[in-house]
């Protein structure tokens, strides 16, 4: 690699940087945002609204979950100026408990399987729906959904 000490090829002033992002981000996404739609609502055009400004704000894809509406949960993902909707049914399960967690990480195992956003996104929504379709019911209260009812299978 190289001869010489670390500390005296590569100097901090030289080592790319990443932008900080500001401690205070999300509550200044959120507060643009109430001026755009009422979160409850979270009606098509809202949430493809919102996906456009938040990406463009901050050059980032965005998805916009749907599963807090009352007769689907779709959800929006917005990439370059582009959206798709990912449809889905509504689940009665009141075991929901990590759901943004899994699903965020089923995207992120899905990426790192070498997948596209929009498929790992579409494959990571199929994972979640058949978790609750599952119906794990444990104790009493909003529990976790069954993470392993396929453990040998697609996912």
């Amino acid at each position: 690699l190289t001869q010489e000490a670390p500390s005296e090829t590569v100097k901090p002033q030289e080592a790319p940087m990443q932008p900080k992002q500001p401690e205070d981000l999300p509550d200044r996404v959120a507060q643009g945002l109430r001026d755009v739609f009422q979160p409850k609502a979270a009606v098509s055009e809202d949430m493809e609204t919102a996906a456009r400004i938040i990406s463009q704000t901050y050059g980032c894809s965005v998805l916009l979950k749907g599963g807090h509406r009352i007769n689907d949960a779709n959800d929006y993902l917005y990439r370059m100026g582009h959206g798709i909707w990912l449809y889905g049914k509504r689940i009665n399960n009141p075991n929901t408990h990590g759901t943004g967690c899994t699903l965020s990480s089923a995207i992120a195992s899905n990426l790192a399987k070498g997948m596209e956003l929009e498929a790992a996104v579409a494959q990571a929504k199929r994972y979640l729906s058949a978790a609750l379709e599952a119906q794990l019911d444990l104790g009493r209260g909003s529990g976790p959904m069954d993470h392993g009812f396929a453990v040998k299978g697609e996912y």
